[in-house]
């Protein structure tokens, strides 16, 4: 299964990057949440093709794939779906009928979801996390795999609701997307302006990608890792007798036990699609950064100073190696 997982990994990069020039690591960090059973945040400025990035993803896994453009009109009904009267043909009788919304399908792609009031983020994050809808007293279990992809842009803050930081612990990765590189942006410019069509052949099924979820549960992790994992997140709360020097003056909120359960699964994929079959501290260091990257609140004084969240995850991972390996 591992070697089918690599197989699988290596032929999806190839089939994406068809479309998809460069972003090999956000792409990667994506299959991780994928295969980790859990939902991704992608934060970048616009026309970097988050968008096409997913809709791709989506047709190479062979998946049904939703696209909710979120705005400030929107309702939960909208994308939860209602029920509607409709006459039977034959007794003429008025009775509901559930019409599902777009929230019911394999890979959801919440676009821009700062742009909608907290009542409909809310109805979203239900569907993410109990993976079912309530509607009229009855409960609509999602498609599985499900997997919701968000996006939001970090330039425009007028007219938008911030997730509150309960509801963007629900996400297993804050994925940033940068600009590409001079030579990607000339590949780019060159394919998109061109009229040739290209398809995408599927690589993995839904059934092959809940077993491939199976598999990575079952990784081994040692109980070092597991030391190194527990001392990143225990380092980061400020105002507890652990908390680094550095997050008392940086930090006003540090990373909750779901971090703790997520650096380990993320290592655990992390591991799979590089080819080994048990996790290694080096795992860890990988997925940290977009595990915990919306998870730690910086205070007035690291902004001051010019500090980023990324600087403060970094000396937070060198801080728990140097406390394990003593």
């Amino acid at each position: 299964m591992i070697e089918k997982l690599r197989a699988a990994h290596q032929k999806l990069r190839s089939e994406i990057g068809k479309v998809i020039v460069g972003q090999e690591k956000v792409l990667d960090e994506l299959l991780m949440a994928i295969f980790c059973r859990s939902h991704a945040l992608l934060m970048g400025v616009p026309g970097l093709a988050k968008t096409l990035m997913v809709s791709t993803l989506a047709q190479a896994l062979d998946l049904s794939f939703k696209r909710i453009q979120f705005t400030p009109d929107l309702m939960p009904s909208d994308i939860t779906g209602s029920e509607v009267i409709q006459d039977d043909p034959v007794t003429r009788e008025r009775m509901f009928k559930f019409m599902a919304g777009p929230i019911f399908a394999n890979i959801v792609l919440a676009d821009e979801i700062n742009r909608t009031p907290p009542k409909t983020q809310a109805a979203l994050l239900e569907a993410m996390q109990e993976r079912k809808a309530s509607i009229g007293g009855t409960d609509h279990l999602m498609k599985s795999p499900f997997f919701v992809l968000a996006t939001q842009n970090p330039i425009e803050q007028e007219g938008t609701y911030p997730l509150p930081e309960a509801q963007l612990d629900r996400f297993l990765f804050l994925i940033k997307v940068d600009y590409p590189t001079a030579d990607e942006e000339e590949q780019i410019m060159r394919m998109g302006t061109s009229d040739t069509k290209v398809t995408i052949s599927p690589v993995l099924s839904g059934e092959d990608i809940i077993g491939l979820q199976q598999i990575v549960r079952r990784v081994p992790v040692s109980d070092k890792v597991f030391a190194f994992a527990k001392r990143v997140t225990r380092l980061s709360r400020p105002g507890t007798p652990e908390a680094a020097e550095f997050v008392q003056k940086w930090l006003t909120w540090g990373a909750g036990p779901r971090a703790s359960m997520n650096l380990i699964l993320a290592a655990k994929a992390h591991a799979l699609l590089r080819g080994s079959n048990h996790v290694a501290g080096d795992d860890v260091v990988a997925v940290a950064t977009p595990i915990l990257r919306h998870r730690l609140i910086l205070n007035f004084a690291a902004q001051s100073e010019g500090v980023t969240v990324d600087d403060v995850i970094r000396q937070l991972v060198k801080a728990a190696a140097k406390a394990v390996a003593a």
